[in-house]
């Protein structure tokens, strides 16, 4: 098929001169919408893992092994389809992905077996790191060079909203009618998702310089590989807590398991405030602020087991905090990217999602290590406080090399970054 008849189907809307306050907000609206359909897939599974080992007669430690082939498909897919994509219209290459993301979520609540789900559920996981990087660059064109972070926080916005109000209701209703129900919901919005796409994201030009040369050089810079490495290292404490949390919180914390839905809106709230929060800490500068969240993250995990055996009143502050903390540091590493990846754009910004899930897939991992050799759920934290230090580690070792060199690394095409560290 060529390129001029894909121009003319009903993917694609004309150019538009100017886009309105107004659609502005719509077009953010409607990428929020992927995310929120993202991001409940993504979390549901956690808060279902009872659930799915006895439905598919498999132990809770195995059952977590399907959040690390979700966050395998993110890691595969992300770099590949936004490298693939790059010369396409970015906004025909959003609706494609969601298409997919739609029948991957179908074909999981259809899954009979756990062999069936793993590769349903890596199927699944596939559009998300695309899609968010390829919103993200969409988002940040349709605003000032200085809101840049935030309109990226409010297409982020739908994945933290995902967890008050998706994951718990979808995880009631996986409790009440049986796990496949969350995921054949999530192929229902997904396509829902399609059509807002459609309806209210402008037309979006590929990069015309983008080529698959351009996009790869990206991986020649050093400060993309340092950013990387912090949202896979640091992000991997937070994804070895949040993995277990519906055991963790009704086994070490004592709450019933009609109460988890309500927990994991808890969190939620949490990641919402924490999205709302990177834009003004990144005023800061993008990466002292990456370095200060890191820093509170390693503090909070250290905290978290005690404070959910403490008392239900400190677990309620310890689950709220476990999503605050990392979804401030979100949207400055999707700038910090955006910032050094130069021509590499959209395969940085994908990048970012990868990263995030390999961090999901080694959380998880290390997680089932710990538990597997019989130690408590209050263990899975603590291995996740080494990670955030060590992220604060790789974020120091990033500023320094940085200002040895100087900042002709640090200015990417989408605007001026932020200072390093003193």
């Amino acid at each position: 098929m060529t390129d001029a008849t894909l121009s003319g189907s009903s993917l694609d809307l004309e150019p538009e001169p100017e886009v309105r306050s107004a659609h502005t907000t719509l077009a953010l609206l409607a990428l929020a919408v992927g995310g929120f359909a993202i991001g409940t897939t993504e979390f549901v599974t956690m808060g279902l893992l009872p659930e799915i080992a006895r439905g598919v007669r498999i132990s809770i430690p195995t059952a977590g092994h399907l959040v690390s082939s979700y966050a395998a498909g993110v890691v595969v897919g992300a770099p590949v389809l936004a490298t693939l994509g790059s010369r396409m219209p970015r906004k025909r290459l959003l609706l494609w992905l969601m298409a997919a993301f739609a029948v991957a979520n179908v074909l999981s609540a259809l899954a009979g077996g756990y062999g069936v789900l793993m590769v349903a559920r890596f199927l699944s996981g596939l559009p998300h790191g695309a899609y968010f990087g390829v919103g993200a660059l969409v988002a940040a064109s349709l605003v000032p060079a200085h809101r840049r972070t935030w309109a990226v926080s409010m297409m982020i916005a739908g994945l933290t909203v995902a967890n008050i109000v998706g994951v718990p209701v979808t995880t009631r209703l996986g409790q009440a009618y049986g796990w496949q129900w969350p995921y054949a919901a999530v192929g229902a919005l997904a396509l829902v998702t399609v059509v807002a796409v459609w309806r209210w994201v402008p037309y979006c030009p590929p990069d015309g310089g983008a080529t698959l040369r351009s996009e790869l050089s990206a991986l020649r810079r050093p400060q993309v590989w340092f950013a990387l490495a912090i949202g896979t290292v640091g992000f991997g404490g937070m994804f070895a807590t949040f993995s277990y949390i519906s055991p963790t919180m009704t086994q070490l914390g004592g709450f019933g398991v009609s109460t988890v839905p309500l927990l994991l809106a808890l969190y939620g709230v949490g990641m919402t405030a924490g999205a709302m929060l990177s834009g003004p800490v990144s005023r800061l500068g993008v990466l002292r602020g990456i370095t200060a969240s890191l820093g509170t993250i390693a503090v909070m995990l250290a905290l978290f087991g005690v404070a959910v055996r403490a008392s239900h009143a400190l677990a309620l502050l310890a689950v709220f905090m476990l999503g605050l903390l990392p979804s401030v540091l979100v949207p400055m590493l999707q700038t910090r990217l955006m910032d050094v990846a130069h021509e590499g754009q959209s395969l940085a910004a994908a990048l970012n999602h990868s990263t995030l899930n390999i961090a999901n897939a080694l959380g998880a991992w290390l997680g089932s290590i710990v538990l597997s050799a019989g130690l408590g759920y209050e263990w899975p934290s603590r291995v996740g406080a080494v990670l955030a230090v060590l992220g604060v580690g790789i974020a120091l070792t990033s500023a320094v090399t940085e200002r040895r060199h100087g900042h002709a690394g640090s200015h990417g095409r989408m605007g001026r970054s932020q200072p390093p560290l003193p």
